[in-house]
């Protein structure tokens, strides 16, 4: 009896002297799965009312947006980390094609996060709900983009000699580009190593879902 006082006696010593010197440490929620960090940015005129990359016309005033490899029809929530606030948007157009931004918001999508003012916020993705029908494809690495579609196609018959594959795709827009699509992988973790190999070569890339039952001219 008297060994288990003195045992109790120990170890509450030990926790109050712990206690008394520091605070515990609050335990970090780790990201939950599925999520993706990064800037967003958002995009209207000149695109309104055109054919977005699946097909359907662009209206800027619903709440969609672009993204270089979720499936068209994928509904995402993006949280603004500054304010916290949320919407919901469906994919159905490709891009950004600029470094550090995961997605393309509409007019629509952007206002209601605050996103408008400053034109780019660091964001959160997660995908809330997967298409209704699945949709077939392949990856490919973008690895340029050109006006001028005789520097495209200088840039793909490299890529070509180099990678075994390669391919111009022309996107609307204004001004049009021309992209140099490279590879056709059938997993993203390949494109993702391909792209690794691309990039150790000075190019800067970008991994890109390229939809089969869609047009080449509007991946």
């Amino acid at each position: 009896m008297r060994q288990a006082l003195l045992l109790a006696f120990v170890v509450a010593a030990l926790l109050f002297g712990c206690g008394g010197k520091k605070r515990a440490r609050a335990a970090v929620a780790a990201p939950a799965p599925g999520v993706e960090f990064g800037l967003a940015s958002w995009y209207g005129l000149p695109y309104h009312g055109r054919p977005a990359a699946s097909g359907q016309i662009y209206d800027m005033e619903q709440l969609t947006a672009a993204h270089r490899t979720l499936p068209f029809g994928t509904l995402v929530r993006v949280r603004n980390l500054a304010n916290e606030r949320t919407v919901d948007v469906r994919i159905n157009d490709r891009g950004p094609f600029a470094e550090g931004r995961i997605i393309d918001l509409s007019y629509a999508a952007a206002r209601a996060i605050g996103l408008v003012g400053p034109g780019t916020i660091r964001v959160s993705l997660q995908v809330i709900a997967a298409p209704a029908v699945p949709v077939s494809g392949t990856y490919a690495v973008q690895v340029g983009a050109f006006r001028d579609r005789s520097n495209a196609e200088r840039l793909r018959r490299q890529m070509e000699q180099r990678y075994g594959m390669a391919r111009t795709i022309l996107r609307q827009g204004d001004p049009p580009l021309w992209r140099v699509l490279v590879g056709a992988q059938p997993t993203l973790d390949g494109a993702k190593t391909l792209a690794g190999q691309l990039r150790g070569a000075g190019a800067e890339v970008f991994v890109v879902r390229v939809d089969s039952d869609r047009p080449a001219d509007r991946i």
